[in-house]
Formats: structure tokens, C-alpha cells, sequence
């Protein structure tokens, strides 16, 4: 089913398989949020968790202090004593944004995990209705397509090629491929963690884990607002690990649709080096490396997906 902006679904596949736990969670769901340096924002935050969401189920919500270095930690820790439903977890050093909420799910005792960022960017009070779509999902995205959205111009390239190649990968129109508006399976999570990275490109794997293992994922149109407080945007550092997070998703999730194309390029290479030492009467150094590098690269492919389709979740 492709993305209709409408009704926002973009991927409706089999059930999945429902693991049954003896201890039944506390709470329908918890809000696990990252804070690192938000002081800015961060009591509006948790007072709009704690406070602005209206009726529903019970939740608790988590915030994670990654080794603030700001007046985090204090904001959070006398919010704590004002609202009941609110947890602090610090981190005595910043980890990653992966980390602190791997840190949260994981204290979590709830059915189903929301995230959110601390920096007021997402709209945090459409969050009961991503929680009400679950019925039916096991994952819930609020993709950022909705009407009132402000991006800034250095993310706009790589997060366009970035859905473009998740697409690819996982062979569904993706409109949203990190949002930190979502809401998914803690026990499917768990599950995954191990493949979870500890950095900002969790989000963008656990959407690749579950549209590659086929469950439900829908996606609903959000707006996205400018941040509260400075930006944690660093261009080298940033575009470092967008190449990095490019190879590693292609070759983990699709190893033979990334590197059986750069091996038949390798082979074409061959043949012509190999027909350019045949017209020259001398077979080069250059075209035995290419024969060789082709030949590998198919082996590490298929190997690849050998051990992808062995390994069962």
C-alpha cells in the first residue's frame, strides 16, 4: 500500500508474531525522551507530557539526561518531584542519542515506547492519536509531510537521499526515515537492540528493521517547528556519519541489491582490461586485481544474505 497523504499509511504487511510475556507492563505506554543541553526547553517539554496530552491511557514518561552539561539535569530532577508520572535517568557522560533512549525503553514497563525530542520541535500533543493507531501497527511514525513544516537547508539534502535510499532498500515508499515522533513495540525493540546503534541514526535503523522484517508500520502527517535552543548540527562530523550510516544500512539490510551492482561494474572493468591485454599481447597486473576484487565482492554479497536469511528475530 502506497503513502497517502491523507490517511497516512505507507506499508500494511502481515500480522506479526506477537510475543507473549507472564508479566503484563504497568502502563499502555511510556515516553521515552533524550535531553542533552535543552535547558531551553526541556520544562515545557515534560510539562506537555505530564500535563497536555488529555485523557487516555495510563503512561509514565521517561526523560534521559545524556550528560547534560547545562542546567538539565536540575530542571529534570525538581520537575520529578512536581509531576508524578515523571522519571529521570542521568547519564554521568553524554552517549548518544541512541543510548539514552536504549537506556529509557529499557526501564521502561509499558506495552508500547513513544519518543520525542526535548527541543519543542515535534508536536508532541498528537501523540495520543499515534498511540490509538498502534491498534492496529506495530509501528507508528509521525512523518514530518504535514503542512506546517520548517526544516533547515543543511538537512534537507541528505535527508531526501536518505529516504530515497531507504526506499530502495526496503522497496516501500518511505516519506520519513528518522523522525523522532514515533511510537513502536517495546518488546519488538528489545528484541532489536543489539542492532540498535547508540547514536542518531537509531531511528532511521529501527524503521529498516521493521519494514525489512515485515511488520506494520504506518506513518502519519506531522508538522515539525524550529527548534528551542541551539542547533546540534556539526557539517564534518555530520556528513562523516551520513556516509557511514549509507554504507552501513546497505550493506547490513541489502547486501545483495548494494554490492552484486558494484561487482558486475567490476566485471565489465575486467573484460575491458582483460581485451586491451589480449590486443596488446601482455595480461597487466591491473586486470588479474579486477578479475579478483569482482569475484570477491560477489562472494561477500551472497555470503551476506546467506547470513541475513539465517538469522531468524
Amino acid at each position: 500500500m502506497r503513502f497517502n497523504p491523507e490517511h497516512g499509511t505507507v506499508a500494511a504487511f502481515p500480522t506479526a508474531q506477537v510475543i507473549v510475556t507472564e508479566n503484563q507492563p504497568k502502563y499502555e505506554f511510556a515516553i521515552v525522551v533524550p535531553c542533552f543541553n535543552e535547558e531551553a526547553a526541556i520544562s515545557s517539554t515534560v510539562h506537555q507530557l505530564c500535563e497536555g496530552l488529555g485523557e487516555g491511557p495510563a503512561y509514565q514518561v521517561i526523560v534521559v539526561n545524556d550528560g547534560s552539561s547545562d542546567e538539565s539535569e536540575q530542571i529534570l530532577l525538581a520537575a520529578q518531584d512536581k509531576y508524578e508520572k515523571l522519571t529521570v535517568i542521568s547519564h554521568d557522560e553524554n552517549r548518544g542519542y541512541g543510548a539514552a533512549l536504549k537506556s529509557g525503553l529499557q526501564q521502561a514497563d509499558a506495552r508500547y515506547i513513544a519518543i520525542t525530542d526535548a527541543d519543542g520541535t515535534y508536536p508532541n500533543d498528537r501523540l495520543m492519536e499515534l498511540v490509538k493507531e498502534m491498534q492496529d501497527a506495530d509501528m507508528v511514525v509521525g512523518a514530518r509531510t504535514g503542512a506546517d513544516v520548517t526544516y533547515s537547508s543543511l538537512r534537507a539534502f541528505p535527508k531526501w537521499f536518505m529516504r530515497k535510499w531507504v526506499s530502495w532498500i526496503s522497496r516501500v515508499k518511505v516519506p520519513d526515515i528518522n523522525s523522532g515522533l514515533r511510537v513502536f513495540r517495546k518488546d519488538l525493540a528489545v528484541s532489536f537492540i543489539r542492532m540498535l546503534p547508540n547514536t542518531f541514526s537509531f531511528t532511521t535503523t529501527i524503521t529498516l528493521l521493521m519494514l525489512t522484517n515485515y511488520y506494520r508500520v504506518k506513518f502519519i502527517p506531522i508538522s515539525y517547528s524550529p527548534r528551542v535552543g541551539k542547533s546540534k548540527i556539526r557539517p564534518i562530523r555530520d556528513t562523516i556519519r551520513f556516509l557511514m550510516l549509507i554504507a552501513r544500512t546497505g550493506t547490513y539490510f541489502a547486501p545483495v541489491r548494494v554490492l552484486l551492482p558494484l561487482s558486475g561494474v567490476l566485471a565489465l572493468g575486467a573484460l575491458f582490461s582483460i581485451g586491451n591485454d589480449v590486443y596488446n599481447s601482455d595480461l597487466t597486473n591491473k586486470s588479474v586485481l579486477l578479475v579478483l576484487f569482482s569475484m570477491n565482492t560477489a562472494m561477500f554479497a551472497l555470503l551476506a544474505d546467506m547470513v541475513d536469511k539465517r538469522f531468524h528475530w
